[in-house]
């Protein structure tokens, strides 16, 4: 287990946010688009071969680092391996950029950086609701998963997370295009989030000013999106604010029908937001401390 080098990279995200230079993910991203530029074939074997590769490609670099900084001067090893790794977690960030939605003097622009859906015709309400919706799904994706390969692994572990991640988020979509190509790597981001998004939903129970709203929420809600996992934290956050999330959106000009998520006793407004924001620093006191516990119970 790895609970000293995760505590001091989840220290190091809290301090500095987002390093200068050209974030990892961006090579990751890089080696998608140029794999799919000359393999492309909305077939199932290439897009299995793209998933192989990404997660090699990462797994080799990792690897390669943490034999690198085996052999830095004493003392430097532990601090240099925290910095790369803080590449992989996106607290400060995913945080900084769903609160711009509060301070945003154009909400639908800002909120068209964060999400996939249509959002010239959003209401204030839905804009809102996109916010947490985003702010809940990828506390998982951004915060815990990372963190949770990363206390299992190490470097490598967080490093192939996220290149899983990132596959999901650019190939695993279900259009024309990559209905097949991109099967491959939503059903590892499925696998490898099962976890995670559990957590991630059982931390924003105990986060909860009613925790047994939220629990219900979690338990009645969490599986009626058809990501297995992305309706937990979303589910767990509705519950945790007593507001319904979810519901019907437009995705490249087309009505999806989604269920609604949670109690929807308040309304999603700014308010509501701001809340569920406000989590965040109870958040990060509870996962110091889990990963404090868990170096010195190692």
């Amino acid at each position: 287990m790895y609970y000293e080098l995760a505590l001091l990279a989840y220290l190091v995200d809290m301090a500095v946010g987002e390093l200068p230079g050209k974030h990892p993910v961006v090579f990751i991203g890089d080696f998608i688009k140029a794999f799919e530029r000359r393999f492309y074939r909305n077939r199932i074997l290439p897009g299995a071969c793209l998933v192989l590769g990404a997660v090699t490609l990462a797994l080799g670099i990792s690897l390669a680092l943490v034999y690198l900084c085996g052999i830095l001067p004493f003392g430097l090893t532990l601090p240099v391996l925290a910095v790369l790794s803080s590449t992989g977690l996106a607290m400060n960030m995913l945080h900084a950029s769903v609160a711009g939605i509060l301070t945003a003097e154009q909400p639908k622009q800002a909120i068209s950086l964060l999400v996939s859906r249509d959002t010239e015709a959003m209401t204030e309400t839905e804009i809102h609701k996109a916010a947490l919706e985003t702010w809940a799904e990828n506390l998982s994706d951004g915060v815990i998963a990372p963190l949770f390969y990363l206390v299992l692994f190490g470097l490598p572990g967080i490093a192939v997370y996220k290149a899983i991640n990132t596959l999901d988020s650019m190939v695993a979509y279900k259009t024309e295009r990559y209905f097949y190509f991109g099967k491959t790597a939503a059903i590892v981001d499925d696998i490898a989030n099962f976890i995670p998004a559990r957590l991630t939903a059982l931390l924003i129970v105990l986060l909860a000013e009613d925790r047994q709203s939220a629990w219900q929420s979690v338990l009645r809600d969490g599986n009626k999106l058809e990501s297995p996992n992305a309706g937990y934290p979303i589910a767990a956050m509705a519950g945790a604010l007593g507001i319904g999330l979810g519901g019907d959106a437009y995705y490249h000009g087309k009505l999806k029908h989604k269920p609604t998520l949670g109690p929807a006793l308040k309304p999603v407004n700014r308010a509501a937001l701001a809340q569920g924001l406000n989590m965040k620093t109870r958040l990060d006191l509870i996962i110091l401390g889990l990963l404090a516990l868990g170096g010195w119970l190692a």
